[in-house]
């Protein structure tokens, strides 16, 4: 919550030893576990400290590489927290065009679609048994790797030619093909018909 306010300030400056401090503190994975920090806190943390201004308030601020680039590391290092169900998982994309519009939780650059790409990647990693498929009206299975950046997952799922929003599509193409889930986990900005 304060790293934007510390750049403010000039304590956190490109070199600085309160940025190689804090890189170490947001690296240290032992601390990141026991704080049972969620994974979508980071990457909010990570999207409004990389944009250099308040998601809350007006205040700017010049990002620290290294600053981002800990926040980044510490987003996928909290993956290793999430406890798996241990069941057959489907995780199904809304990848609608309204979903690259609007804000997650306030945060300025958390879109609907970088949420859902996230929280898909943070299961996909946690669980071993799972498929991903991207639907708007339309349903496609999508090639995404728990190993993948989120970057590359968000490529993955935008500029797909798809239309409106069934979120029922991804349940009955398993019936359709005789699919063994335990779990749909469907992520939509519920801009649905």
């Amino acid at each position: 919550r304060n790293l934007g306010t510390m750049s403010k300030i000039g304590l956190l400056t490109t070199g600085s030893a309160a940025a190689d401090f804090v890189a170490r503190k947001l690296g240290d994975e032992p601390t990141l576990r026991g704080a049972r920090i969620h994974p979508i806190a980071v990457l909010a943390a990570l999207t409004t400290y990389r944009s250099g201004r308040g998601a809350k308030s007006d205040a700017t601020w010049t990002p620290v590489g290294k600053v981002i680039d800990a926040l980044d590391a510490a987003f996928y290092q909290t993956f290793r927290a999430i406890e798996p169900t241990g069941k057959r998982t489907m995780l199904a994309l809304d990848v609608s065009g309204s979903m690259s519009g609007g804000q997650v939780a306030g945060v300025p650059g958390l879109t609907p679609r970088v949420a859902s790409a996230a929280m898909a990647l943070i299961t996909a990693a946690t669980e071993a048994n799972h498929g991903f498929v991207g639907f708007s009206t339309q349903l496609i299975e999508l090639a995404i790797s728990p190993r993948q950046r989120l970057d590359d997952v968000i490529t993955t799922v935008s500029g797909l030619p798809f239309a409106g929003t069934d979120c029922a599509l991804p349940m009955t193409w398993a019936l359709a093909q005789r699919r063994d889930i335990d779990v749909f986990v469907v992520y939509t900005d519920s801009e649905t018909w």
